[in-house]
């Protein structure tokens, strides 16, 4: 493990840090290519007025990170293909690229501030000296059941790297495996102010959030004796969803939660919805069940 975390990472070749491409090359420009460097990517046209402020804003940002993250341009009027796959919009619409997926992104013109904040958070998603590959195997241990070794791993991870947004999540998600709440909740806010909105962060956030509702969840049988007796006891609908997530059934939850925003989208304040949406956050973005949920639910607000 000490070898892998002390291995030098690639430097990227010789690949500009700022580069115009059609959507001919977006597989290879974006998605592989940000398997190795995180990939910003800017839709914008020669039209839009924000476009040409947020660009060179932009391209400094990057330039400036000074390698450890690159930047895409594509004119939406020359490939609208890739811009109606990735659903934008609106320009100018900036997405950021992880592993082959989009992680993060944004809509309309920021101020320099935080355009510097976002590309700071991409840069942290990159990892470095080798620390990538010691995330991947400590998650390895956390999905195999050894959170305890998982947990050692994450933390000497951050005494290499304490601004490693990944292993920040990995070692609170470790100590929600093991039972400790409050010992997550207190990794994630030690984790310093540049990453402390990425991603990763965000999405332990809500299954912290998920965890403290699992600790007071009712028993499943009877909740789902109340709702079966009585359709419209919509509280009895959504302590059982919360009951049936904390037991592992998610889809189940999911579903309850559908149904009960299907039959009343106001109730306690889109109780429902909320629920709903800190469930999706806890998920991988390519979860079929977070994925799937969120199509539902969109359709349901349309209509």
């Amino acid at each position: 493990m000490l070898e892998m975390m002390n291995a030098q990472a690639g430097a990227g070749g010789d690949q500009p840090l700022v580069k115009d491409i059609t959507e001919a090359t977006f597989m290879e420009d974006v998605v592989e290519a940000s398997k190795d460097t995180p990939i910003i990517v800017d839709f914008w046209a020669p039209w839009c007025g924000p476009c040409k402020t947020l660009g060179p804003a932009l391209e400094a940002a990057v330039q400036a990170a000074g390698g450890k993250v690159r930047m895409i341009k594509i004119n939406v009027d020359e490939n609208q293909q890739v811009a109606a796959q990735l659903r934008v919009q609106s320009i100018p619409t900036v997405y950021a690229f992880k592993d082959g997926q989009p992680v993060d992104g944004f809509q309309g013109a920021l101020p320099p501030s935080e355009i510097n904040t976002f590309v700071e958070k991409v840069v942290a998603l990159a990892g470095d000296d080798g620390l990538d590959e010691a995330v991947a195997a400590a998650e390895e241990m956390l999905e195999a059941g050894e959170a305890a070794d998982a947990a050692q791993t994450f933390a000497a991870i951050l005494e290499a790297d304490p601004t490693m947004a990944a292993a920040y999540a990995g070692l609170a998600r470790a100590q929600i495996a093991l039972g400790d709440v409050e010992q997550a909740e207190a990794v994630l806010n030690g984790a310093p102010a540049e990453v402390s909105d990425a991603p990763e962060l965000e999405a332990v956030h809500a299954q912290i959030e998920l965890a403290k509702q699992a600790a007071d969840a009712g028993p499943v049988g009877e909740l789902k004796a109340a709702v079966e007796a009585n359709a419209d006891d919509h509280q009895a609908r959504f302590d059982l969803a919360v009951a049936l997530n904390a037991a592992g059934d998610t889809q189940d939850a999911v579903d309850e939660l559908l149904e009960l925003f299907r039959r009343d989208r106001d109730w306690n304040e889109g109780a429902a919805k909320a629920q709903l949406l800190t469930i999706f956050e806890a998920l991988q973005p390519q979860d079929p069940i977070a994925l799937n949920g969120r199509r539902k639910l969109g359709s349901m607000i349309l209509v």
